[in-house]
């Protein structure tokens, strides 16, 4: 696999949410996503994007466009120095939710992609980082 392009955008105001499913959006019409998988791609950056803002206290959103064989991707990482997830099973959870986000949540996010991983700890911060396949 190799990454043929990459970059970060930052997340720190209600505006940014706005750029990175923006962004999202552009890079995946560059990989050739078809409409769904686009639309399902983008919905999981407005969660995590505005995840990254609320509970995260702001952070970034890094992007990879990846060549792998006959495939391209699309992979996003969310990153934040917040409080971290103290209860993952919980977070995980289908239904639960700590707010007022789109109500999806981090298993919805899962859900609407290919590849899903969530690296967080209690002080530490939040790493979530997902990857839509063509």
């Amino acid at each position: 696999m190799t990454v043929r392009s990459s970059g970060t955008q930052s997340i720190h105001i209600e505006q940014d949410v706005v750029l990175a499913r923006q962004t999202a959006r552009k890079l995946a019409t560059e990989c050739g996503m078809r409409l769904i998988d686009l639309t399902k791609l983008v919905t999981a950056v407005s969660e995590l994007a505005r995840n990254t803002m609320v509970y995260g206290g702001g952070g970034d959103m890094d992007w990879q466009i990846l060549d792998d064989e006959h495939k391209v991707g699309l992979r996003l990482t969310f990153r934040d120095e917040g409080p971290g997830i103290a209860d993952i099973k919980l977070a995980m959870t289908d239904g639960w939710t700590s707010g007022n986000g789109l109500g999806l949540g981090l298993t919805g996010a899962k859900r609407l992609v290919d590849e899903f991983e969530l690296d967080t700890a209690p002080g530490k911060g939040t790493r979530v980082t997902i990857t839509r396949w063509t």
